[in-house]
């Protein structure tokens, strides 16, 4: 047993126009919706919210839980929300070069396959949230 699971939660925060915010990422230049790791002591909201704030200085809420998503190699269970904007605006942090609202034909020739679809399955939500494993590159 004593093998642990990470848990992270991130989001596709959809404007009224229909663009989706996206970070890119200071460590590795790779674009992404915001998100990260949950802490031990904060429900998954808490922490989604708190993700997307210091990542981006938007403010945003949950609508609907659209995915789970595991990566087989390392153990981290993603759990991926469409969500709204309901205050803030733009800013960059440590985490991000850059903080940019874009359109949803632009999320596969930006974004790596796993992250991608993530994206895809919160536009496409039809009430019932997609089940995926990964191996972090490419659905398995």
């Amino acid at each position: 047993m004593g093998v642990k699971h990470s848990v992270s939660v991130a989001g596709a925060v959809v404007r009224e126009d229909g663009r989706i915010l996206a970070i890119r990422r200071h460590d590795n230049g790779a674009w992404e919706a915001p998100g990260g790791v949950l802490e031990l002591d904060e429900t998954v909201e808490a922490g989604l919210a708190r993700e997307i704030r210091e990542e981006t200085g938007i403010e945003a809420e949950p609508d609907a839980l659209t995915g789970v998503y595991k990566n087989m190699k390392v153990g981290v269970v993603a759990l991926f929300f469409r969500c709204r904007q309901v205050g803030g605006a733009e800013a960059l942090s440590e985490e991000t070069t850059e903080v940019r609202w874009i359109l949803p034909s632009e999320v596969e020739a930006l974004m790596a396959p796993t992250m991608a679809v993530r994206l895809l399955d919160a536009l496409s939500f039809d009430g019932r949230p997609r089940v995926r494993t990964h191996d972090g590159v490419q659905l398995l």
